[in-house]
């Protein structure tokens, strides 16, 4: 009785596991929940096993109670048939065979009343151990009930947990690019295009200086000079 007792809480304690609690420890909770489906479900099988074999003690002692019942009805009946008997050889004066057959009346009888003490001491203790199993049956449903609830929530959870962990990396990005300064970046990269500009300006205005510019610039001088030499002409002759 102790051993199923035993069993009986080892059942309730894995009925009441708290998964929410093992999920909330989870690094990763795909692979946590994955190993729990397969966790919870081989201590079913385990519980099944062990509950199997209770039952299977449990019908073989209802199959001895109905052979002790059934040997205390037939020993009655033997009993009965050898009293009978006994009192038909009394009736016939045969007084030492009535008293061998009410001798094996007494044998019977005490046949008889052993197979019912054992009936009357085996009947309660049947009757506990089928509550016991019954309980055992419900233990056992329990955590069937829970394995399919887990199994049907796996997906969900899972997909609530990436789901976090994209909303993270998201607010993440959007924390790095708030320390930026856009307008920043931007100013410099136009100061860069307006210095490139201003090359590509300058090396054509370099290519496009050529000799006849040259030489109109040194006329222009000329010119001056001839200015200057008569200038100091007027003043000579004055």
């Amino acid at each position: 009785m102790t051993q199923k007792q035993t069993l009986l809480g080892r059942v309730a304690q894995l009925a009441k596991a708290n998964i929410n609690s093992m999920l909330d420890r989870a690094e990763d909770p795909e692979k946590m929940l994955d190993q729990l489906v397969r966790d919870y479900t081989n201590s079913i099988a385990e519980a099944e096993e062990a509950v199997a074999q209770t039952i299977a003690g449990v019908r073989l002692a209802e199959a001895d109670l109905e052979e002790d019942r059934a040997a205390a009805t037939e020993w009655g009946r033997k009993a009965g048939a050898a009293s009978s008997k006994a009192d038909q050889l009394r009736g016939a004066g045969d007084t030492a065979g009535a008293d061998k057959f009410d001798g094996l009346a007494r044998v019977a009888l005490q046949r008889q009343i052993q197979f019912e003490g054992e009936v009357t001491e085996a009947e309660p203790r049947i009757q506990a151990q089928n509550a016991t199993v019954e309980q055992l049956k419900g233990g056992l449903t329990q955590m069937r009930t829970k394995l399919e609830d887990l199994k049907g929530r796996r997906d969900q959870l899972v997909a609530r947990a990436r789901s976090a962990e994209a909303q993270e990396r998201v607010q993440g990005a959007i924390r790095s690019i708030d320390v930026m300064d856009p307008t920043s970046e931007l100013s410099r990269f136009e100061d860069k295009i307006k210095h490139q500009e201003a090359m590509v300006a300058g090396r054509a205005e370099a290519q496009s200086t050529s000799i006849e510019d040259q030489f109109a610039e040194l006329e222009d001088h000329s010119h001056d000079a001839e200015i200057e030499a008569r200038l100091q002409q007027l003043k000579g002759g004055a």
